[in-house]
């Protein structure tokens, strides 16, 4: 009888508590305030969540079913020796991770991708005083890319970028901290050039 009569007395002071807690303005007013973050953190989330879901590239035609990249050439004025070794691999890569195509050797690959680096060079992008502050890196690629199915597909284009870094560094110290990014670049526009909508 006695732990009944506990148990209601817990029970009505934890309601008391909470019709106090109800009653508080303050409280009223900072639940009211938390309600649109709330909604805001949810909208974002799912916002992020359908933006992933969505795919790089536009469909494919069913009946294209091979690829061949062809070795990439340095034709710069500036050759990096490892430039051309590392595009040419990092583009298999790409397009056999990201689309359903084989590779394959053949003359006869639906899809043919060849091109050559046609730019390497620095010049200097910003002045401090009477001294140069920074440095740019142009690497610029010419891609040609054919398609055996349907030559109305074939095209040519130029793709540019540009890599800034220190004055006061070296191009044999600034390329080797930026390889990885001009790599990137290069071979990110080559596949959206030919697999995406824009």
């Amino acid at each position: 009888m006695i732990s009944k009569i506990k148990s209601i007395g817990n029970t009505h002071w934890a309601m008391s508590k909470k019709q106090l807690a109800i009653s508080n303005p303050q409280v009223v007013t900072r639940r009211i305030f938390l309600l649109p973050i709330c909604l805001l953190v949810f909208a974002v989330f799912s916002f992020a969540t359908c933006k992933y879901s969505f795919k790089d590239t536009s469909p494919i035609p069913p009946e294209v079913k091979t690829f061949r990249v062809n070795y990439f050439t340095n034709k710069a004025r500036y050759v990096n020796p490892q430039l051309s070794q590392e595009l040419t691999e990092k583009m298999k890569q790409k397009v056999i991770g990201n689309t359903r195509l084989r590779q394959t050797n053949d003359d006869d690959a639906h899809y043919d991708i060849s091109g050559y680096v046609s730019e390497y060079n620095v010049t200097t992008s910003g002045i401090s005083g009477n001294n140069a502050s920074t440095n740019r890196l142009s690497v610029s690629f010419h891609l040609i890319f054919k398609n055996s199915l349907d030559e109305k597909k074939n095209f040519e284009a130029d793709l540019s970028n540009n890599f800034d870094f220190p004055a006061n560094q070296t191009l044999e110290t600034a390329q080797a901290a930026l390889f990885p990014d001009i790599i990137k670049n290069i071979v990110d526009g080559i596949f959206n050039k030919i697999f995406s909508n824009w």
